[in-house]
């Protein structure tokens, strides 16, 4: 089979060849993109006069019979030519004959795989704004649900102080907002169009690229040809981007798996997110959460692959480049499937508000609060510090709590403990009591709810 570029050559490829040099087995997810290019740039080359308008109208009717076989699941494409590009070029000449040619005046493959990967990432990055955005929805809900749900917040894993697992639970809504802003500030670089910088020079033909950028619906054009074929921040822009979402999901996926275990009994994820045992009757796994938390290290292995690519790369294009799109491509299944796992997930959990509970009575999470109650009562908190930390170690000692020590021992400790120390000590109160701006305080949590309510509408 002849190839579309084998002017030069006199003998071809061996089979085993063209396989290791072709695409196509992978960018044909951006045949939908590539037949919109073309439509563009087959629409501007007609009215700037570049081809008769005739010849425009008629591969513009080929591209769109195309179009119309994609939607429908039938287009073959081929590995002897190589990638997305060739294969619709092939199928068009079937379609319309010899006139099909003139589709690729004044263009290169190299500005047309960077314009198919522009929009390809324009459209997917919307819909991981919206699977985002459904998550942090998610949470807010959940988050509402348990704003009086006391659980124990941690340190080093360890019980620190009683917090709200609504407080807790608006912490991921933090990340995951932190997360849409970013995908949404890409945008702005990936809504570029590098369609009319051809192979790397520009071109001689009187084009208009901005005409074609305004028909893909793109808000810009790249000002310089060589980094318009050369670019790919916006994609490790993008796997950056998709990394920290990864790792915040990943967070949370760790200790729903620890909430799950019998040790904990927090929470209990549905039976539609959770697996059996082979041998194990009684066992209920978090298996889609460990799979989030592992699925993590393939979006980290797609960034730093092309950051590898691209680290010594010499402008303008180069066939490295083949290796910018399965990444790419893997990255938005993973992470769209994740989201959608976590949404699921978050939504149909049950919390086991009194084992959350129950966790911060028999513990010393409240030890902070006795030190800060001796402060009020104008102990220097150093010298509270102390204090509390001293009869800590008794309780161990002694298999008892702060709370189950007699008032007449506190007071044989400082005269200023009255009374009014067991309501302090009370987890509820603990964390009731905490209102300085964003803390875990139930009015403070209700507060981030209502604005993050208010921000969802946006």
């Amino acid at each position: 089979m002849k190839k579309l570029w084998g002017g030069r050559f006199t003998g071809e490829n061996e089979d085993w060849v063209d396989a290791f040099g072709a695409s196509i087995p992978f960018d044909y997810l951006m045949a939908k993109q590539d037949i919109l290019g073309s439509l563009a740039h087959i629409k501007m080359l007609g009215s700037c006069g570049i081809i008769t308008k005739d010849a425009a109208q008629q591969i513009s009717t080929g591209l769109k019979r195309l179009q119309e076989k994609l939607d429908n699941d039938e287009l073959t494409f081929t590995i002897q030519n190589e990638d997305i590009h060739l294969n619709i070029e092939s199928l068009l000449f079937e379609e319309i004959g010899p006139v099909a040619g003139k589709l690729h005046t004044a263009r290169s493959r190299n500005d047309q795989v960077a314009t198919d990967m522009h929009l390809y990432l324009k459209e997917t990055v919307g819909i991981v704004i919206e699977k985002i955005h459904q998550l942090r929805s998610v949470l807010v809900d959940k988050a509402a649900e348990n704003v009086e749900t006391i659980m124990p917040g941690y340190t080093h894993l360890q019980h620190a102080q009683p917090i709200s697992f609504g407080h807790h639970l608006m912490a991921y809504y933090q990340m995951m907002t932190r997360d849409q802003e970013r995908m949404q500030e890409n945008l702005q670089r990936i809504d570029i169009s590098p369609l009319g910088a051809a192979a790397l020079a520009g071109t001689t033909f009187p084009i208009d690229r901005e005409m074609a950028a305004k028909e893909l619906g793109f808000s810009a054009i790249y000002d310089n040809s060589l980094d318009a074929v050369s670019d790919r921040d916006f994609i490790l822009e993008y796997l950056s981007n998709a990394s920290l979402l990864m790792m915040h999901l990943s967070r949370f996926c760790e200790e729903l798996i620890l909430w799950c275990a019998y040790e904990f009994q927090f929470v209990e994820l549905s039976d539609t997110f959770s697996t059996g045992s082979s041998i194990m009757p009684q066992k209920k796994n978090p298996d889609m959460a460990e799979l989030i938390r592992g699925k993590t290290g393939r979006v980290y292995g797609n960034l730093f692959q092309l950051l590898t690519v691209m680290k010594g790369l010499p402008l303008a294009y180069n066939k490295d480049f083949q290796e910018d799109k399965e990444g790419m491509f893997d990255t938005f299944e993973t992470i769209i499937h994740c989201l959608e796992i976590m949404s699921g997930m978050v939504e149909t959990m049950k919390v086991n508000k009194s084992n959350m509970q129950q966790a911060t009575e028999k513990d010393f999470s409240n030890a902070t609060e006795l030190a800060d109650y001796l402060a009020n009562k104008g102990v220097p908190f150093r010298q509270a510090h102390e204090i509390v930390g001293q009869l800590v170690l008794k309780c161990i000692q002694q298999g008892c709590y702060l709370q189950d020590i007699p008032l007449e021992k506190y007071q044989e400790i400082s005269p200023v403990i009255k009374a009014d120390v067991y309501d302090k000590l009370n987890s509820a109160t603990a964390v009731k009591n905490r209102h300085s701006l964003g803390a875990t305080g139930f009015d403070q949590v209700k507060a981030q709810i209502e604005k993050a309510r208010e921000e969802l509408q946006h």
